[in-house]
């Protein structure tokens, strides 16, 4: 265990079914009056942005919706929404949806704080005062987007995700209600549900773990070990979906609450998405196995306990072959919920390996990974995922 370490924990988390209909109750406590949701063009096709209007009504004027966030959030989404976002005159920000479309609501209230383009922004720790007050209501289980006090914008220019990290970027409130997710497919169930898994291992296994991200990590694992083949093939099935969206909370409060502990599997999923817009969950789901063959050397204890804690009995098992067993067992879990296999099957060519390696080396996810990385082991890791 390091000699000192930190948990952050930002916002409220409220968990029950049917919630986001008596939103009204916690708007009024934010001194708030005009709202601006921000959301996807499925989210509002799917009609959840209904439930979430009829919540706020009463406590506040919806001032502006904003649907036009692609599947990677992007730098002139940000810019474009935030532009009308301050024309509007809001003062709270309402993020429905996955990811993207949090991670892009987090990155409207730096713009209509600070101003400028959200590119002046990048970094760690910039912002030194609280932000436009924002409630996230996730759609999906996976990015844990809604506890964490980081965002990852797409530079469409560049091809590069970049980072945004501070303890004021974390929502005030996330409302956890599984009736939002009812209706997410089966494989985008099963492709976030793979991305909290990672969540969870990595930072289990991270150099910033702690007491305190390890007892999130495990059981998160433990829950979508136990829930995510029932949420992928039925989807109706509201345990699963709730155990699941707590999951993902739970595994983004992990790696987010302990500084930021995620590894390589993470900075090569960055740098595919980046570079070939692939679903950030499917390519952690096919590079998650081969991060923790790479891993097995530098956290063998830890990840004989994921093996564990997954249900992989131990007995008459070493150590090494209790690990490869852990490591089976995700890529069980991920065929199980039909996802890809191999980069080559998402369309990946070989000949963008060594870009993508070299790419990954700078992102934030690669410096906690328990094993040091270099080009030559990016490159690697991908061929053995191709």
């Amino acid at each position: 265990m390091n000699a000192y370490f930190e948990f952050l924990l930002r916002p409220r988390v409220m968990y029950k079914p049917g919630l986001v209909r008596e939103l009204a109750n916690e708007v009024a406590g934010l001194g708030v009056t005009r709202a601006f949701i921000v959301a996807d063009a499925g989210i509002e096709r799917a009609g959840l942005l209904e439930p979430v209007r009829a919540g706020l009504a009463g406590a506040v004027d919806i001032c502006g919706v904003f649907t036009d966030v692609p599947a990677n959030s992007s730098v002139t989404a940000v810019d474009r929404a935030a532009n009308l976002a301050r024309e509007a005159g809001a003062d709270l920000i309402v993020a429905v949806g996955g990811g993207s479309p949090i991670d892009t609501a987090k990155a409207i209230r730096i713009l209509l704080t600070e101003g400028g383009s959200i590119l002046d922004h990048q970094g760690y720790n910039l912002l030194n005062r609280p932000l436009t007050p924002m409630i996230a209501i996730p759609t999906t289980a996976g990015t844990g987007s809604e506890v964490t006090a980081w965002a990852i914008i797409r530079d469409e220019a560049s091809g590069m995700k970049l980072a945004y990290s501070s303890p004021f970027l974390g929502p005030d409130l996330a409302v956890l209600d599984p009736e939002m997710t009812l209706g997410l497919p089966a494989r985008l169930t099963a492709a976030t549900g793979m991305d909290a898994l990672t969540h969870a291992i990595e930072s289990y296994v991270g150099t910033n773990a702690n007491p305190i991200t390890d007892t999130l990590g495990l059981q998160a694992i433990d829950m979508i070990m136990n829930h995510l083949r029932t949420a992928t093939h039925d989807g109706h099935n509201l345990e699963a979906r709730g155990q699941m969206l707590i999951a993902s909370c739970i595994a983004g409060m992990a790696f987010s609450g302990g500084g930021g502990s995620l590894g390589v599997v993470h900075a090569l999923a960055h740098s595919i998405g980046g570079t070939y817009e692939i679903h950030h969950g499917t390519a952690n789901a096919i590079l998650l196995p081969h991060g923790m063959h790479f891993n097995r050397t530098a956290a063998p204890q830890r990840l004989t306990r994921i093996a564990r804690v997954m249900g992989v009995d131990p007995n008459g098992l070493s150590d090494e072959e209790l690990i490869e067993a852990g490591i089976s067992a995700v890529r069980m879990l991920a065929r199980d919920c039909e996802l890809p296999q191999r980069l080559r099957d998402v369309g990946i060519p070989r000949e963008g390996f060594e870009a993508l390696a070299e790419t990954s080396l700078g992102d934030p996810a690669i410096f906690t990974n328990p094993r040091p990385v270099n080009e030559l082991d990016g490159m690697a890791i991908l061929e053995a995922a191709w």
